[in-house]
């Protein structure tokens, strides 16, 4: 069975990229938090690779050369489908959606992996940038 890796969805993590790069910071107080399913990936890798499983079972399915080939057809489509699920699958996860209200008084909304955990009430810093994300406000 093929797995892919889960993107990183914690707000403690960087990509390269963003290294040095400055961001623009506000502080705010969290509204309102609550648990949602972030969906899995469709790399396609769990396609092909469903494919090429299910082409090569498949393929010794039918009798004869004609039979072989339909065999590898369908059994390559059916893997195919059953690897794209199992990919997306493999890849959900948890996470959570925090409202925060800044100090001059916008609502913004953030999707970001469920640890560190923010409580209703709890102040918080909000960092723009590619990957906007919530930390706690440490004053």
């Amino acid at each position: 069975m093929v797995t892919a890796c889960a993107p990183n969805i914690s707000p403690d993590s960087y990509a390269a990229g963003s290294v040095g790069q400055v961001n623009r910071t506000v502080r705010g107080l969290v509204v309102s938090a609550r648990p949602v399913a972030i969906g899995g990936t469709q790399s396609g890798l769990g396609a092909g690779a469903g494919a090429v499983a299910g082409g090569a079972a498949g393929s010794s399915m039918g009798s004869g050369p004609r039979g072989n080939i339909i065999g590898a057809v369908g059994g390559a489509l059916v893997g195919g489908v059953i690897g794209a699920m199992a990919e997306d699958a493999a890849t959900r996860q948890d996470g959570m959606e925090y409202v925060v209200q800044t100090d001059n008084g916008a609502l913004l909304t953030v999707v970001q992996g469920n640890a560190p955990a923010f409580a209703v009430s709890q102040k918080v810093l909000v960092l723009y940038g590619s990957r906007s994300r919530i930390i706690a406000d440490p004053t």
